[in-house]
């Protein structure tokens, strides 16, 4: 059986894992999402915008944080994709995309929990929290738990 979707193009986005100094991984409970899955900060890259710009950008829109906040520690050496569930297709970005193809950094955070505001005007996080980095694939919704394995893996030696 073949793929229906297989034509679709994934969507660029940039994902943040943000380590704080004692080692643990802010994660966001999703707004629009009534299951306990947790995720790191991601977010489309938008025309012309390189991932660096949308990887601080998406962490500003999402918890608040400023760019002074953060330091890199590393980033990805290659795209990291996932698909969507067949059922998700079409109710997500319009039908436009099959999944995302991802751009992943490590920042080091600088600040305190403080300086972490996920009311932002464009809030996408009902709850957030400092995770081990042991927990995150069992937090994450089934379907990018592979991609959050594969980050883990990439990241591990700066963790």
């Amino acid at each position: 059986m073949s793929d229906p979707f297989a034509d679709l193009p994934y969507r660029p986005c940039a994902g943040i894992m943000l380590r704080n100094a004692e080692g643990y991984i802010f994660v966001g409970q999703r707004l629009d999402s009534t299951s306990e899955a947790w995720q790191m900060p991601q977010g489309g890259i938008d025309p012309g915008e390189d991932p660096l710009t949308a990887a601080l950008r998406e962490l500003g829109e999402e918890a608040g944080i400023a760019p002074h906040l953060v330091e890199m520690v590393a980033q990805s050496e290659k795209q990291h994709l996932y698909d969507l569930p067949a059922e998700m297709i079409g109710k997500i970005w319009r039908g436009k995309y099959r999944g995302q193809s991802q751009h992943w950094f490590l920042f080091h955070f600088l600040g305190t929990d403080a300086d972490i505001d996920i009311t932002t005007e464009h809030q996408e996080f009902r709850a957030w929290r400092w995770a081990r980095p042991d927990e995150l694939v069992d937090l994450i919704v089934p379907f990018k738990r592979e991609l959050y394995e594969n980050v883990l893996r990439e990241f591990s030696p700066h963790l």
